[in-house]
């Protein structure tokens, strides 16, 4: 038999057989191809719409009983009623708030595991890190800047009732005084640095893993001064178990009418502030919608009645910042804003 011809007993294909059958090779392709990108699409929303469809972790980078950690128990059990799924609390202190931030940058981008992050963590880390082991901007994401705490400077009850009278005793007995932190870095530290630099104040700094650690040293006599926040403060302030010498805030606030500011407490020309605010972070690559869904869920519930007045008996002020591009320029802003002050703080700084 000559190549190319029929085999026995097989018919010849009809002209225009072969063309035909590819063309409805091809037809199929292109429907399967079709129906799968429809099918692809189509799942999308229905997965974003399922978020959240079970429990969320909320990663608080510091130990319990602080500032950062009682703003994050009222955001939490907030925002898990307004979304319909719990969300917990899993503090992951250490490093001065490096620790937790770095177990949600390996995180899945799902939106299950989520970082109530600070000043601290996100504006200052990569400042005063030598080797930082994140990056801020680069890292992760931002459903929202929540608000925020003024940081207040306090004393045991023995020590003089004034910032004025603490920094001139401290200058009669250099090395005797001693401040706590909740940690190298964070940015009670820095604030305080920057006073001891205005005034002179020979006063060693110690730091603490939180803010609750070095508030119990402070009232156990371990220590002289301590720096926080004003709401962790107060109520040990109104007991009697410590004495707030100076709120870093521009005037006195209505909630502790009694409580000088720093500047005027402690003689300074111009105003002192310092804000440890909180932002809602997650790791980068978490989809858009998972954002949205957070985004909406915080706006509903940040600005209610029940949460302004929870968060203002902890002498926190809400400031909204909602959205990947705001929350994310108010952090840039404020990194911008602390830069020279650490760069002339030069060695006072060190983690």
């Amino acid at each position: 038999m000559r190549p190319g011809s029929a085999s026995a007993g097989m018919k010849p294909e009809p002209a225009g057989q072969a063309g035909h059958d590819k063309d409805r090779f091809m037809q199929r392709r292109h429907f399967l191809q079709v129906s799968s990108a429809a099918t692809l699409a189509a799942s999308l929303p229905s997965r974003a719409q399922s978020y959240p469809s079970r429990v969320i972790r909320l990663v608080v980078p510091f130990p319990p009983g602080g500032p950062v950690d009682g703003f994050a128990r009222l955001y939490a059990e907030a925002l898990g009623k307004q979304l319909g799924q719990a969300v917990v609390i899993d503090n992951k202190g250490g490093a001065s708030g490096a620790i937790g931030s770095l177990y949600v940058k390996g995180s899945a981008p799902d939106g299950y595991t989520l970082l109530f992050a600070t000043a601290s963590t996100h504006a200052l880390y990569n400042l005063t890190e030598p080797k930082p082991r994140y990056s801020a901007a680069d890292d992760f994401e931002y459903v929202a800047v929540l608000g925020g705490a003024p940081v207040a400077l306090a004393v045991a009850p023995s020590m003089p009732k004034t910032l004025k009278t603490v920094v001139i005793a401290a200058k009669r007995n250099p090395g005797k005084y001693n401040y706590g932190s909740p940690g190298s870095g964070t940015l009670m530290h820095v604030a305080t640095e920057r006073f001891k630099q205005l005034t002179g104040a020979p006063i060693a700094h110690i730091p603490y893993k939180g803010t609750g650690p070095a508030m119990q040293d402070l009232m156990g006599g371990a220590i002289e001064i301590a720096v926080g926040t004003l709401g962790v403060m107060l109520p040990l302030h109104r007991s009697g178990r410590m004495h707030i010498v100076g709120v870093a805030t521009a005037q006195r606030l209505p909630m502790a009418p009694d409580i000088p500011t720093v500047a005027e407490s402690g003689d300074l020309a111009a105003p002192f502030e310092a804000m440890l605010w909180n932002v809602l972070a997650v790791p980068r690559n978490t989809p858009p919608e998972v954002k949205k869904a957070l985004a909406d869920a915080t706006r509903a519930v940040m600005g209610t009645p029940a949460m302004v007045a929870s968060l203002a008996e902890q002498g926190i002020f809400a400031d909204l910042h909602i959205g990947d591009a705001a929350a994310g320029a108010y952090v840039k802003a404020e990194a911008a804003k602390w830069q020279p002050v650490i760069a002339n703080l030069g060695d006072a700084i060190e983690r």
